[in-house]
């Protein structure tokens, strides 16, 4: 058998402990290899031009040039890392500025340690990534006011969904991983994911953010 493949993880933030701090709990995931870090964004950008590693763990606030000019000049180039953003700060107009630039998770940096490994798994699967408190704020940010984003509340596109929709809808928005929910179910990671592109085209959502909020709104967890 041929050697697994790991996950490449590029950590980039201006303070050497916290780099220090996450490479050592990331050696302890066999499937998960730290090849370089950077503590500017001119930094991770000239990276980024020689390497294609899969997952960048990025600091919004960091000298030379900011996490958000970051994100914004690789979603121009044509290998794009997935990124999880990294902030002392969850503030919701933030993630929500991040998520629609391409990051694909969001981590306050007072939990990063204990949750680092569990995002670069879900993102690198295929999901997006938050924060326990990040999770609460876009609920409620939704709450009522957008309902436009988040599909009709009278029950018509609920109606429209399989029972293995909402089992998938409610694994989601549980925060399963694709990979867990392939396994759980007994089905390919196609299929979980062929079932996710309908149920956001289904219920006239984003992205899996908006799936979550939908299965709160209809009590579904």
């Amino acid at each position: 058998m041929g050697k697994l493949k790991k996950m490449k993880v590029h950590i980039a933030d201006d303070h050497q402990i916290l780099i220090d701090g996450i490479k050592a709990v990331l050696k302890t995931e066999s499937d998960i290899e730290v090849d370089g870090c950077s503590v500017n964004g001119e930094e991770v950008l000239e990276w980024f031009k020689t390497h294609k590693t899969d997952v960048l763990i990025l600091d919004i606030n960091m000298p030379k040039i900011d996490g958000i000019k970051v994100l914004q000049r690789l979603k121009k180039r044509d290998f794009q890392p997935l990124v999880i953003v990294l902030s002392s700060y969850d503030d919701i107009k933030l993630v929500k500025e991040v998520m629609k630039i391409g990051a694909k998770g969001f981590l306050a940096k007072k939990c990063a340690g204990e949750h680092i490994a569990e995002a670069i798994k879900t993102v690198y699967n295929g999901g997006q990534y938050f924060s326990e408190s990040i999770q609460d704020k876009i609920v409620t940010s939704f709450s009522g006011v957008d309902q436009s984003k988040i599909g009709n509340q009278d029950g018509a596109f609920f109606s429209s969904l399989t029972e293995r929709e909402k089992e998938i809808l409610t694994m989601i928005a549980q925060e399963y991983s694709t990979r867990e929910i392939s396994e759980q179910l007994f089905i390919t990671i196609n299929t979980v994911e062929t079932h996710r592109k309908n149920l956001i085209k289904k219920l006239k959502v984003k992205n899996a953010v908006g799936l979550a909020v939908y299965a709160h709104k209809n009590q579904l967890i």
